[in-house]
């Protein structure tokens, strides 16, 4: 060693063996990776320890670097304006990192391999090198805080302790950037969970509706038949598409020109209320098939649901009914009810509008509550201009502005009101509009079914007609309009 070149300080490191192969060397770009902290614009903290480290020693020239695969790149320099970066080979800093502790090199011209290192070479002229290396908790040097001065000089075993608590105060930044880092990652992973968790939910939802409709569906008639002298109308809305409703209807021929119908509401909602639902509609079917009196079929209905085990306690109200043509052209009624609120028989008054009759039916009683349950019929006219309005308790319990509840009392109203005709249609399309322009969503399925007989101006010896409208899924206003989609 020349002896103008001062020895190291006493108790300072020097570099060691190389000990980093090519596993370890990928693991500490790994570890350097996990801070990412390269190419990250200029950070006051990181200035500031390098401006702090060239006034402590007196240097020109401090530094902040990180060694990267293939070059070294400075994260903060004090006293070397415009470089932002140098090839790693042959570099000081990346030869630092190889060493077990600080490097010190007090000579560079002395040192037979920092000697060509274009720092010491080149128009800088360095001299004197300095390095602390920036080690992780788990033992990868990442970089180095340099010193470098155009003297040699020495440094003593202090100086390299001040050197290295620079070191690790850049570590300790790189820390608290990394937990922030973490931290910022980890909400991003939660928000991008949440949302995954959106989707499928909104996935499921939909699923969910279209298994509903479907199944609903299959619960009613896909279509209202043609019925000579007759015209019909319904309408079908759930409360919600993600259930399946308990409400059904049908209207279908008995042979001989007579017709049967019926429309009621099974308690409760989802899959066990579909199966009664689709239970109740067969049997109906069915018994009125083989019974001439519409109390026999409820009461067939009755036992039918009693015998089942499977559908547990549920029930039904229903009103059930035969229609026979008679000579004016109207149909003779008999309707027998099982626990139903009243259908209201309307009248067309001469100039329009039309008188409103409750058909109350003393005696009925639930379908499927009760062994004993008895049920009793009413037969009425229905002549020509006259209709018949059915509805489950989704429209009675429609919601007023006030809270209260339409009742059956309001549905009287509602129809007295009216000055339409007493059509099918009209009476259906009137009670959709008056569903759909209350305050509230109904909170209850919705079946509505009208029957009514042309004037006979209207009729001219033939007057068939059929009008269906059904949903299986609650229909916005501003969509269809307020009668919703025609089939």
């Amino acid at each position: 060693m020349p002896a103008s070149v001062p020895a190291p300080s006493q108790g300072a490191a020097v570099r060691g063996p190389l000990p980093s192969g090519p596993e370890q060397e990928a693991a500490r770009l790994e570890a350097v990776r996990r801070y990412d902290i390269l190419d990250t614009p200029p950070d006051g903290a990181f200035d500031r320890v390098s401006a702090l480290a060239a006034r402590l020693f007196d240097v020109p020239v401090a530094t902040v670097t990180i060694v990267d695969s293939d070059r070294i790149w400075f994260k903060a320099a004090s006293g070397l304006d415009g470089v932002s970066q140098i090839g790693r080979d042959p570099g000081l800093c990346a030869s630092a990192i190889l060493a077990d502790g600080a490097t010190v090199i007090p000579d560079a011209l002395a040192d037979p391999v920092a000697c060509s290192n274009p720092l010491v070479a080149g128009s800088m002229g360095v001299r004197f090198y300095a390095a602390a290396p920036i080690t992780t908790p788990d033992g990868h040097r990442l970089g180095t805080v340099n010193i470098l001065d155009t003297r040699p000089r020495v440094i003593s075993e202090a100086e390299m302790e001040t050197l290295s608590d620079l070191a690790a105060i850049v570590l300790d930044e790189m820390e608290l950037r990394l937990s922030a880092l973490k931290a910022v990652r980890t909400e991003q992973e939660r928000r991008k969970a949440e949302q995954r968790a959106r989707t499928q939910a909104e996935r499921d939802k939909a699923s969910l509706a279209a298994f509903a409709s479907t199944l609903q569906r299959t619960l009613l008639p896909p279509a209202l038949p043609v019925v000579p002298g007759l015209e019909l109308a319904c309408h079908y809305q759930t409360a919600s598409p993600q259930d399946v409703g308990g409400d059904f209807y049908d209207v279908f021929p008995l042979g001989g020109a007579r017709w049967a119908f019926f429309l009621g509401d099974v308690c409760g909602k989802g899959a066990e209320a579909a199966a009664v639902t689709s239970l109740t509609r067969y049997t109906l079917r069915e018994a009125a098939q083989h019974h001439e009196e519409p109390e026999a079929v409820l009461a067939a209905l009755n036992t039918a649901l009693l015998l089942d085990a499977s559908i547990g306690s549920r029930f039904c109200t229903c009103l059930f009914g035969f229609l026979e043509p008679a000579a004016d052209g109207g149909f003779n009624v008999t309707v027998a009810s099982g626990g139903h609120p009243p259908a209201y028989r309307l009248h067309t008054r001469p100039g329009g509008g039309a008188e409103v009759e409750p058909v109350h039916i003393k005696g009925g009683m639930l379908v499927g509550a009760f062994e004993e349950a008895a049920f009793t019929s009413r037969t009425f006219h229905l002549g020509p201009g006259q209709g018949l309005l059915m509805y489950t308790d989704g429209l009675t319990e429609a919601r007023l502005a006030d809270g209260t509840m339409l009742g059956e009392s309001g549905v009287a109203a509602f129809l007295a009101r009216r000055t339409g005709p007493a059509d099918a249609t009209a009476l259906v399309d009137d009670a959709v509009a008056l569903i759909q322009g209350l305050p509230q969503d109904v909170g209850d399925d919705v079946a509505l079914l009208a029957l009514s007989v042309p004037p006979v101006q209207a009729v001219g010896g033939h007057g068939v007609s059929a009008t269906a409208h059904t949903t299986a899924a609650p229909v916005p206003v501003d969509a269809t309009g307020p009668s919703g989609e025609k089939d």
